[in-house]
């Protein structure tokens, strides 16, 4: 691909940094909740412990973001390694609720996105999309955010595979049931040093930005109407997505090894799906390709509580991979050029804390509802409000189009100023 070969070097390396975080999040957000189950959390513990991980998650992703702006966005990078680092040394020696909260909240571990979503790891997102958009031209932004989310879920797909480690050593090694966990937080540990390298041989464009401290009038609107659309459907996508290997455990009783199968499959097809997007996305428009996907997953949400056997419940959620995700790189896109340059951290930021504030706090409801009413419920829940969100968003943005779309013939050209209007 000539894209490729024009990537700017900067570029290649926040793809690299993207794949080593999407294939040690991947694995660890399998198997975390299930690693609480045998350490003896209840569903109800396991879902406040994701809540506590998702809302301090938001808080800090905001916070990474606005400080991205001003003292740089390569620095934040390489702090949040180092956060990780920490977070899994304490998942390594200590197992009490007190040391699990910390673990979680310090640097989001087990809970910090898929690699089926290209992310591998939530407050690393809106700092690197920042950084990434400097690398980028207006008519490439597309495909590149899709190759750079393509590259996280392939990874995150291998990533899904080792979760059969603890298994593995569990049968043929005889290690205990928790145990043989700890050799995965250790192989996060491993790969976060080596970002740590990534990040530092990188060079940043941005000059971190000091005097001013409010938002352009344009950007704020755009954030505002992207902020209240992402808090329906995380909340949504919090309800039925963000224990669904804990689901498949406790509906089908799968194995790590069968689980980690079904989520590499996954993953792959989100990773086909990242690369379909941008053509797509020329031919209909960014809008209708966000939307339609999007809008076509959240119905395979709401058939999965009546799949009646495994097979039919992996094939649904492996079908749906190709059709959630692809919106997710050109929604970074979207946001990246429609706010202003030096505002893209801080826009990055606050889009991220309205996603994942409802996606914490949806976990603890959802194992609330799995434990005393069923454990379906919250699938049918999370699908209606993020098809709610769908239609939602089609209609308010149905008009507006991306910079590189202004450029080309469409057959409703409009400005970027509509979303103030």
């Amino acid at each position: 691909m000539k894209i490729l070969s024009e990537l700017h070097r900067d570029a290649k390396l926040l793809m690299a940094a993207r794949g080593i975080r999407a294939f040690a999040f991947s694995y660890l957000n399998v198997v975390f909740a299930i690693y609480l189950d045998r350490l003896g959390y209840t569903p109800l513990m396991i879902g406040i412990i994701f809540t506590v991980a998702y809302l301090s998650g938001a808080l800090l992703t905001a916070l990474w973001g606005y400080l991205s702006d001003r003292v740089g966005r390569r620095k934040i990078l390489m702090l949040l390694a180092l956060l990780t680092i920490c977070s899994n040394f304490i998942l390594i020696f200590f197992t009490s609720l007190l040391f699990i909260l910390a673990a979680v909240v310090i640097a989001n571990v087990g809970a910090g996105g898929s690699g089926g979503g290209g992310s591998g790891g939530g407050p690393f997102n809106p700092v690197e999309e920042a950084l990434l958009a400097e690398k980028c031209r207006p008519e490439n932004r597309n495909q590149i955010f899709a190759i750079n989310s393509c590259v996280g879920s392939i990874m995150g797909s291998l990533g899904a595979l080792a979760s059969g480690l603890p298994q593995f050593l569990q049968e043929d090694r005889g290690w205990s049931s928790v145990a043989s966990y700890k050799p995965l937080f250790l192989l996060t540990i491993a790969f976060s040093i080596a970002l740590l390298f990534v990040y530092r041989a990188m060079t940043e464009q941005h000059q971190p930005r000091k005097t001013e401290r409010k938002m352009s009038k344009s950007t704020g609107a755009f954030v505002t109407k992207m902020s209240a659309l992402s808090i329906v459907d995380n909340l949504g996508a919090g309800m039925a997505g963000a224990l669904v290997p804990y689901w498949f455990f406790l509906r089908f009783g799968v194995e790590l090894k069968s689980l980690g199968i079904i989520f590499f499959a996954s993953y792959f097809l989100a990773a086909l799906s990242f690369l379909s997007a941008p053509l797509i996305a020329r031919r209909i428009g960014v809008v209708r390709t966000m939307a339609f996907s999007h809008g076509f997953a959240s119905l395979i949400w709401l058939c999965l509580p009546f799949a009646p056997i495994l097979k039919i419940a992996a094939a649904l959620i492996v079908t749906r991979s190709f059709f959630a995700y692809m919106d997710n790189p050109l929604r970074a896109s979207f946001t990246m050029a429609m706010v202003q340059a030096n505002e893209r951290g801080s826009a990055a930021g606050v889009t991220s804390l309205a996603r994942i504030v409802p996606f914490g706090i949806s976990p603890t409801i959802s194992t609330y509802l799995m434990q005393t009413v069923s454990l379906t419920l919250p699938l049918f829940i999370g699908g209606g409000l993020q098809l709610i969100n769908d239609v939602a968003f089609f209609l308010m943005f149905r008009h507006v189009r991306p910079p590189e779309e202004l450029a080309v013939n469409y057959r409703k050209p409009s400005t970027a100023e509509e979303l103030t209007g």
